[in-house]
């Protein structure tokens, strides 16, 4: 295990300014809005801030003053954090993010449980500063696997704590399902958008009813990112890794659509945290590696039934589209399930005191 601290080289950032001034804008339809994708005024005035304002050394800075480390494990150096608490007998805490976001988006509410957890805070396998496997197969299962291996056998740990979101619900989910032994609980966020259209319950209620068409309307008109990365990833990561603009359009549309904006993305997240989390994706070179995990979660999704382990399911009225509790219980009943009414897709980012009030109460009678 070796220490970590980010440190672009000016070459990166002096070749990425070049991009960003050369931008070739496409045309958009008048007064579209955001109708049909990410709305051109608002991407060029991001842009313009990108290469004029935006100050990548300072977001260095402070994402450096966290201990930082990198461990290879199954042939991949694996990027992490890693906060201690403030005694021997505080339960380790291992956070993920998921797709389109970075382990950033934890950076407000580690704070907030520091005092309680030893929490780790990895970058998912191809995502960030964790390197990207070059052979077929890291699905969401091999990912559990290599974060096992990272919290027990590097960090010692004989028993943990796991909280995730979107891709990162998935891996700790077969944490669970695979290390029952070695996972106290799950504290999982986010919607359950895998729906099977073709064969629902006789004897689903109205909040499942309400839930069910919420999920094939979302299917219809927001999953295609979804679809194209599970299909053809390589084709859109030329475009990604060429143009900084095109990435950015290809994210921060999620992070509008995704989070409890209502429109208005700067309300939860301002230019600077949009622009940092790009910046993760554009200067390691990881938006294929990052897609490719849905392609290989496809075709190999990974152990299946109930977590034999406590879980609990933290669900905002703001997300894409809530699971109600009674759809949730279909597919094991969950420990806990609280219910709130502000924050979206990333709700760590954007309700850290939510999120952090909800992780110590589910934990503290387990650990």
């Amino acid at each position: 295990m070796k220490d970590f601290k980010i440190i672009v080289s000016q070459e990166i950032l002096d070749d990425l300014n070049e991009r960003l001034k050369r931008t070739r804008w496409p045309d958009e339809i008048k007064n579209s809005g955001w109708d049909y994708g990410t709305n051109l005024a608002y991407l060029k005035e991001l842009v313009n801030y990108w290469s004029d304002e935006f100050d990548w050394r300072k977001q260095e800075d402070r994402i450096n003053v966290y201990p930082q480390f990198k461990v290879e494990i199954d042939g991949l150096n694996i990027h992490f954090i890693h906060v201690k608490g403030k005694s021997e007998q505080d339960t380790p805490l291992l956070l993920l993010h998921g797709w389109p976001s970075s382990f950033v988006q934890m950076f407000e509410v580690i704070p907030l449980l520091r005092d309680s957890f030893d929490i780790v805070v990895p970058s998912l396998v191809g995502y960030g500063f964790s390197d990207a496997s070059r052979e077929p197969g890291m699905s969401v299962s091999h990912t559990a696997e290599i974060f096992h291996k990272l919290m027990t056998t590097v960090l010692g740990y004989k028993r943990y704590a796991a909280r995730g979101g979107d891709l990162g619900a998935g891996v700790i989910t077969q944490l669970a399902i695979a290390h029952p032994e070695s996972v106290i609980g799950i504290h999982v966020g986010g919607t359950m958008p895998w729906v099977d259209f073709e064969h629902l319950p006789e004897n689903m209620t109205d909040a499942e009813k309400k839930f069910v068409a919420n999920a094939k309307k979302w299917t219809n008109e927001e999953m295609a990112y979804a679809m194209l990365h599970a299909s053809k990833p390589q084709t859109l990561a030329y475009a990604l890794n060429d143009s900084p603009a095109g990435l950015a359009a290809w994210i921060i549309e999620k992070f509008r659509r995704w989070s409890d904006c209502n429109g208005n993305l700067e309300t939860r997240f301002t230019k600077d945290e949009l622009l940092t989390n790009v910046m993760i994706y554009w200067t390691t070179q990881t938006a294929n590696s990052s897609m490719r995990l849905y392609y290989e979660t496809i075709r190999n999704p990974g152990g299946w039934g109930q977590p034999r382990v406590p879980v609990a399911m933290l669900m905002s009225s703001r997300d894409m589209f809530p699971t109600p509790r009674e759809w949730a219980e279909r597919h094991g009943k969950p420990d806990r399930y609280t219910e709130i009414n502000r924050g979206g897709h990333f709700l760590e980012w954007e309700e850290a005191e939510l999120v952090a009030k909800d992780i110590r109460e589910f934990f503290k009678d387990l650990s």
